[in-house]
């Protein structure tokens, strides 16, 4: 008997990888036949290595010719039409409504569609942007239409936003907290600085694209080094080419030379990284799903400060009892936040406690993906017994 198919595509192979694997082996694991499908990368090789199928798609990510993107969704149909799945789940925007609009050409059972976030045309002010916001949401109700369709988003703002712009059928949206993370790989430390006057060592790990807030975390570093204190910033990620909004290397090399920031690039090491940090930030204006960066922080047991933003104030969600949440685009508020910490060792103690308190409650893996398991059950996924 043939395995059930199940195709996970997203807009990165880097994005399979990191935050979908899991989804992707507890598939297999339970007796179907797992597709990934991304962009071309250095990832894919890594997900064949562990014995999934990965395929690459032609998508471009910053494209915006219609001819090209209506290319890219007859060729999914045409992929889907010879795989023949029981079920298409696609991330991003991008793929989600790619993945989706090709689904229903052609007879795909069982959509599910995962937003992990707004993305440029509904976060940025730019012209292009705005112009492209109401096609782009028209598109979006064409791909999410259908009887055995969900939509899957990470927070209650984004949930408000949709039922307001009538994107998807309110029967058919779900609120899923994240990605989910494997908490016991990301165990407390203790905080480094908590019983001595080290410097403090706050880490921002992200995309480096403007609406993570990075200008405001270098203007922060740049007033409390004029006070003279010792505060290390510490700036992971890579440069993310294939967004409009992305900073430009020359721009994080500037700061390093200025003694603003320590650029430490793309991190593989995520827990070796925070045991050795006292604070994550994540001073973002974007609108977040359901920040992973903040959700590791706090499996850590360390403090967070966040801003009164989408996605954001799902993990903060108690402004001073299990982190601080500062206004969006307001580096004065976050240095002030900073300082408060450097200066109070024992409240950043008390503050990671109660984060990790609240991430094992709600964001560990083993939560998400039960959730997301019920939702193919609901859409009538029959799941096979483990093998």
């Amino acid at each position: 008997m043939l395995k059930q198919k199940v195709i996970l595509l997203a807009n990165t192979d880097w994005y399979l990888y990191h935050f979908r694997l899991s989804l992707a082996h507890m598939l297999r694991d339970r007796g179907f036949d797992v597709i990934l499908l991304s962009p071309d990368g250095s990832y894919g090789p890594k997900l064949r290595d562990l014995g999934f199928c990965w395929e690459v798609m032609p998508m471009e990510r910053r494209s915006l010719n219609p001819w090209r993107e209506f290319g890219l969704v007859l060729w999914l149909a045409r992929f889907f039409r010879r795989e023949r799945p029981l079920l298409v789940h696609g991330f991003t925007i991008k793929g989600a409504v790619y993945g989706s609009l090709a689904a229903r050409l052609v007879g795909v059972p069982i959509r599910v569609n995962a937003i992990d976030g707004m993305g440029y045309v509904f976060t940025s002010d730019q012209l292009r942007a705005r112009m492209l916001r109401p096609v782009v949401r028209h598109v979006m109700r064409s791909a999410f239409h259908g009887e055995r369709s969900a939509v899957i988003l990470q927070n209650a703002d984004d949930v408000a936003l949709f039922k307001q712009s009538h994107i998807a059928a309110e029967r058919s949206l779900r609120l899923i907290k994240g990605a989910g993370v494997n908490l016991g790989r990301y165990l407390p430390h203790g905080p480094r600085a908590s019983q001595t006057r080290a410097p403090l060592r706050v880490v921002l790990a992200a995309r480096l694209i403007w609406e993570k807030g990075i200008g405001e975390f270098v203007e922060a570093s740049r007033m409390l080094r004029s006070e003279g204190r010792s505060v290390i910033f510490l700036l992971a990620g890579s440069p993310d080419d294939g967004n409009p909004a992305a900073i430009r290397r020359s721009q994080i090399e500037k700061w390093v030379g200025d003694g603003l920031l320590v650029w430490l690039g793309h991190v593989s090491d995520m827990p070796a990284l925070l045991s050795d940090v006292d604070v994550v930030v994540l001073p973002s204006y974007y609108r977040e799903g359901l920040p992973t960066t903040l959700i590791e922080g706090a499996a850590c047991a360390l403090p967070l400060i966040t801003t009164d933003a989408p996605g954001c104030r799902e993990v903060v969600t108690r402004n001073g009892e299990d982190g601080i949440l500062i206004p969006a685009r307001d580096a004065k508020a976050l240095a002030d936040a900073i300082r408060i910490l450097d200066d109070d060792r024992a409240l950043g103690v008390k503050l990671g406690l109660a984060a990790r308190k609240k991430a094992l409650e709600e964001f560990d893996e083993s939560i998400v993906l039960g959730e997301m398991f019920a939702v193919y059950q609901e859409l009538g996924a029959t799941l096979p017994a483990p093998i």
